[in-house]
């Protein structure tokens, strides 16, 4: 028996929350499965549970998602639960108090990932007092004071049909998906200012060049990332920031091959054992980005080399991106984004996501296709428009003493001519 995977993927996450009550979206799809009006908690989990079903969600800054994967022939009862589950949870008092707990808990083990911690710290830093400089879960304050108004008000003005994408992947047929969404999304309301799917209804957001260290000499690492601003979804320059983000790719020492791969800044770092390791990463808004890297080093003594070298790299790209690293690198590009869409939830994901975020799907081939038409001058062009002379933000977390002063290192940066 083969299965299929349907969801829900809403144009809103953390960054709708209201002021002075941000974790309320991250609050509110933990409640979900805490029972509706017509199924309890327990009745609930035994249906999906003899379904042979999966049902999961997870909240990002800027979409909340909630999907099932079921067999083929119960698509049918997975999208009626998940209708049910987003259009009449109790949000009952006592489950509010009880999940607060788990919610606190949950934000101590985030505490204990130090990647997480710094890529908050990084949007916290990068968007200042803005929606998205919070964090998914909120502060400790507001987990302990959001109530029943508080997300009764947010699915009121976020849970919206003109804000929601009914995905289907497997053997969904579009139509039975049509028929699926009428029969249980019917009733759903619309905004009163309804917004195009991946139309940026925020404020304009405002990037920060900035930096903060959280100091902590019992670590044995220094764990940082570096970035400016990136590109929204929409942008026409998103495709050569991928590709750009993708020269630079990911390295880590322990992996036996780590010397022999063919990034510059991998060979730079791995032959003067600068760093444990690093990832690239360019992430994406409706409306801005955040473009970087992300390291972890030892090698305190040599921070600033590893700095130095990584800023020097990205100017470079405003200079002399050489054809065989781009072409390499929209290889790397392809293979990641096309060997992902392996299995019925990728699929849905990479529909849903796309859906959201800019109103339309696009096929494996279209996507090989805007990747394919990248050139070293198209990479030029992106790093002096994004990179070049451009203020960055830094957060980092453990030894970081080693970390030069941040005007000193924009200056460093400011004097990089080959």
């Amino acid at each position: 028996m083969s299965t299929s995977t349907v969801g829900l993927w809403i144009d809103a996450g953390s960054r709708a929350d209201a002021p002075g009550a941000s974790g309320t979206a991250h609050f509110l799809e933990h409640l979900a499965f805490k029972g509706t009006k017509s199924r309890n908690q327990t009745q609930l989990e035994l249906e999906v549970e003899n379904l042979g079903a999966h049902l999961n969600a997870y909240t990002s800054r800027e979409q909340t998602v909630y999907y099932a994967k079921a067999f083929d022939k119960d698509v049918d009862q997975a999208v009626n639960i998940l209708a049910d589950i987003l259009q009449n949870s109790k949000l009952d008092e006592s489950a509010i108090e009880r999940e607060r707990d788990v919610i606190l808990r949950e934000q101590e083990e985030v505490d204990k990932q130090l990647e997480e911690v710094v890529f908050d710290h990084l949007h916290a830093v990068a968007f200042p007092n803005q929606p998205l400089g919070n964090t998914i879960l909120g502060p400790k304050e507001h987990i302990n004071s959001i109530n029943k108004s508080d997300l009764s008000a947010y699915i009121q003005k976020n849970y919206t049909a003109d804000r929601m994408v009914l995905v289907g992947s497997g053997s969904v047929e579009h139509d039975a998906l049509v028929k699926l969404a009428e029969k249980h999304f019917a009733s759903l309301p619309v905004s009163s200012n309804p917004i195009p799917l991946g139309g940026a209804s925020h404020p304009p957001t405002r990037f920060l060049g900035a930096d903060v260290r959280i100091r902590d000499d019992t670590m044995n690492t220094l764990n940082f990332a570096i970035a400016v601003e990136g590109v929204g979804w929409r942008s026409p320059d998103y495709w050569p920031m991928l590709v750009m983000q993708s020269i630079f790719g990911n390295w880590d020492r322990s992996l036996g091959a780590s010397p022999l791969l063919s990034s510059k800044l991998s060979h730079i770092i791995s032959s003067n054992n600068l760093a444990n390791s690093y990832m690239s990463f360019s992430t994406s808004y409706s409306d801005t980005g955040l473009w970087g890297i992300y390291m972890v080093t030892e090698n305190f003594a040599n921070v600033d080399d590893l700095i130095h070298f990584t800023l020097k790299e990205w100017t470079r790209m405003s200079l002399s991106p050489t054809t065989a690293e781009v072409e390499r690198a929209k290889s790397q590009l392809k293979a990641s984004l096309l060997l992902g869409l392996d299995g019925t939830t990728a699929i849905a994901e990479d529909i849903g996501r796309q859906m959201v975020t800019t109103g339309k799907r696009f096929t494996p081939k279209e996507i090989e296709r805007y990747v394919d038409t990248v050139t070293p001058d198209e990479i030029k062009r992106v790093a002096q428009k994004y990179l070049w002379d451009k203020d960055f933000a830094l957060a980092a977390v453990g030894r970081t003493e080693s970390i030069l002063d941040y005007n000193r290192l924009r200056a460093d940066m400011s004097s990089m001519i080959y």
